[in-house]
């Protein structure tokens, strides 16, 4: 007879037992329950459990993590030999093949926008990612139209250049330039490797507009660029107001000018067979960005002063909306068979960014907003750190406090190795992880206190033990 038979004939004869007392009216019957249910607990070897001490629950914790984590060897990018970089060298990130084998977005975050060993990681896992498991399209928390023009002459100009073009100045390092190294170096391979950005607010100059063939429009265009930001950053609304019809108007004469152009278009940026595509999204991005943002960001720089964020908050959901549409219309419409890493801060990607408390920005973020399908598709990877010196976005750098006991940062420090990724979305709540599926404090930027819990919010975790500010490039 099976266990579960055994139990099932255990409990029935308990119920006939306490029936069978019960009606006889035999004093002792409370006794004879216990009894049965002592065999079967017995026969099912029935574990009790007791309460723990919050220390006593903390050091579960850290045992099971330290039992559960993966250590990588290194965070240096690799080096390409002949073309590709030998597959052993990645033998340390082997664990994620069967975490992303059906994944079509794989997302990663940082913490802090100004750490060196975030961009060194991330350089390396693309490289990986890229080269070991096919992810062919690496989109940047950037402008669309600044990382089209990078891609479109990345033949043609340093690689250097193309980092500048491409992505905010926030990195532009010396340890973010192996990645345009490696990108550069892939696009004379069967399967380059295709930068793509899907933010919406401005950068710097996406085009100089000679492609139009047209010196007084290309300086009109020049003109409303610079306009469009210094309004930005402005707050007279109702001046805005005024000269926004204007602005308008001119990108309106750009955009009709693109699909006339296309030979021009396409001799201006030979690397990006999706130009006119691209080109056409992004001057209908900056009419948007005109026609509604700019006044938002106005109206935000007045109420801050006032110490009111809640137009700011307006203002982060509408970037956000924007750039969750962006991601999505370059995964079903440019790249519709193709693999995607998206690089961007954590707040951008976390699944549940409204609920994290205690974070600068409240409401629902990009992660957040995505389509439930591209979620179950996608696989979300905060990184953190443990100690050492960030900088915020301005460069200015900033003392990592150390973590707080009981936090993320505490929990993974456990495994007392440099580097420490573990994985969440594939684990059922028990006693050693259940860190993972009740709040806990972590640090955005290294600094500001924020509780959440670690499992809603991402699917894995990478932690650097020390970072350092980075080297940045003028």
């Amino acid at each position: 007879m099976t266990k579960g038979k055994k139990r099932k004939v255990l409990l029935s004869l308990s119920i006939a037992l306490t029936s069978f007392v019960a009606f006889n009216g035999v004093s002792n019957a409370s006794a004879a329950v216990p009894v049965i249910e002592e065999r079967v607990a017995f026969e099912n070897k029935l574990e009790v459990k007791v309460a723990r001490t919050s220390n006593e629950t903390l050091q579960e914790w850290k045992k099971w993590t330290n039992d559960h984590a993966y250590s990588l060897t290194s965070i240096q990018p690799e080096a390409i030999i002949q073309q590709n970089i030998p597959s052993n060298k990645f033998e340390d990130l082997e664990m994620l093949k069967p975490l992303l084998h059906d994944k079509r977005i794989v997302f990663l975050g940082e913490s802090s926008h100004g750490a060196a060993e975030f961009n060194l990681a991330k350089t390396r896992l693309i490289q990986f990612l890229h080269q070991e498991m096919g992810y062919n399209v690496l989109a940047f928390e950037s402008g669309m139209g600044n990382a089209m023009n990078a891609q479109g002459q990345i033949d043609k100009q340093t690689v250097k250049q193309t980092m500048k073009d491409s992505i905010f100045g926030v990195w532009w390092t010396k340890e973010t330039l192996p990645l345009f190294e490696y990108a550069k170096k892939t696009q004379k391979t069967d399967k380059p490797l295709k930068l793509a950005g899907f933010d919406i607010q401005q950068q710097n100059a996406f085009t100089n507009g000679d492609w139009l063939q047209n010196s007084q429009l290309a300086k009109q265009f020049s003109e409303v660029e610079k306009q469009l930001a210094d309004w930005s950053f402005g707050k007279d609304l109702k001046g805005y107001q005024e000269a926004k019809p204007s602005i308008i108007d001119v990108y309106k004469q750009v955009k009709s000018q693109v699909q006339l152009k296309e030979k021009e278009l396409q001799a201006a940026y030979p690397s990006e067979p999706h130009i006119v595509k691209l080109m056409e999204r992004t001057l209908a991005d900056r009419i948007r960005l005109a026609d509604e943002y700019v006044e938002l960001s106005i109206q935000s720089n007045i109420d801050l002063e006032k110490y009111n964020p809640e137009s700011f908050y307006k203002t982060m959901e509408w970037r956000d909306q924007a750039m969750m549409e962006n991601l999505l219309w370059l995964a079903e419409e440019i790249y519709p068979t193709e693999k995607f890493i998206v690089w961007a801060h954590n707040d951008h990607i976390r699944k549940a960014q409204s609920e994290v408390m205690g974070s600068p920005y409240p409401v629902k973020l990009m992660g957040e907003r995505l389509p439930d399908i591209y979620k179950k598709y996608s696989y979300v990877l905060g990184l953190y750190m443990a100690s050492g010196e960030t900088a915020n976005n301005m460069g200015e750098p900033m003392t990592v406090l150390p973590p707080i006991k009981g936090s993320v940062e505490d929990i993974l420090s456990s495994s007392n190795k440099p580097y420490t990724f573990i994985d969440m979305r594939n684990r059922q709540n028990e006693r050693g992880n259940s860190w993972m599926f009740e709040p806990r404090l972590s640090y955005s930027w290294g600094m500001i206190q924020e509780s959440l819990v670690p499992r809603d919010q991402y699917d894995g975790l990478l932690l650097i033990d020390k970072v350092s500010k980075p080297n940045y490039i003028k």
